[in-house]
């Protein structure tokens, strides 16, 4: 329990400075920087960072050697909020959620994740959605990686969820790879509607990018499929190693 206090502790407070300086920057019209650094990323990364490590959840990664150069689309199984804190603190480069509209609105972190470049997607209005996705392929061609979470919102049952289409016609758009990882026991830190952590190191494995270049918005269900497989094979991967152990 006293870990869980600590931890909220920090969330507050982390989350107000890091914040505050992120919009402080954007009123200032400071640019984002193409190769990343800067403060819209310290205000992702660092914040990150502060999270997990008061949270007692280390993060290992493996593959990273695998992710080209260049910009490209991250494909995650989601089921858990540590899933975001975990990809922005160790993931190369800089780096930008495409997450749900209702983050948005949480007060003052929704506005700095606005002034930082992330991408908000409003899932109850199609044509929006759609909108948002045009937005999102602009900053990755600008140079910006971007993470999505195919399966559309947490799993409740740390299972794999079916893939939403949308994600994979971004990477289409912006003609980049999309590169599949599998995130480990962030669902036994804390699923969706729990409060209390369970601290334990988080396992990112991450798979072999898959092109786009040539594909159009016709091969979106076939780039679904092929990520999903890939994601599945992780998974199975990464279960059979830690049931081993």
């Amino acid at each position: 329990m006293i870990r869980t206090l600590w931890f909220y502790l920090v969330l507050v407070v982390s989350s107000v400075v890091h914040s505050v300086g992120v919009i402080g920057a954007a009123l200032l019209g400071v640019k984002r920087r193409a190769g990343g650094g800067g403060v819209y990323d310290w205000g992702t990364n660092d914040w990150s960072r502060q999270l997990l490590r008061a949270a007692g959840t280390p993060v290992v990664v493996e593959g990273i050697e695998q992710i080209p150069s260049g910009p490209v689309v991250y494909a995650s199984n989601h089921s858990s909020m540590f899933d975001i804190w975990a990809l922005a603190a160790t993931l190369p480069g800089s780096v930008r959620m495409v997450a749900k509209q209702e983050l948005a609105k949480v007060p003052l972190v929704g506005r700095a994740m606005i002034a930082a470049g992330h991408v908000t997607i409003d899932r109850a209005h199609p044509a929006r959605a759609l909108e948002a996705y045009h937005r999102a392929a602009e900053v990755i061609r600008s140079g910006v990686s971007a993470v999505v979470f195919p399966e559309g919102t947490r799993s409740r049952t740390g299972q794999l969820l079916p893939f939403k289409n949308a994600p994979f016609g971004l990477a289409i758009a912006a003609q980049v790879p999309v590169v599949p990882l599998y995130v480990r026991d962030t669902f036994e830190i804390m699923p969706k509607g729990r409060f209390v952590l369970r601290p334990r190191p988080i396992r990112i494995v991450i798979g072999d990018p898959i092109a786009t270049a040539g594909m159009t918005v016709d091969d979106r269900q076939a780039l679904r499929d092929r990520v999903h497989a890939a994601i599945v094979a992780l998974k199975q991967r990464v279960d059979a190693e830690g049931v081993a152990r």
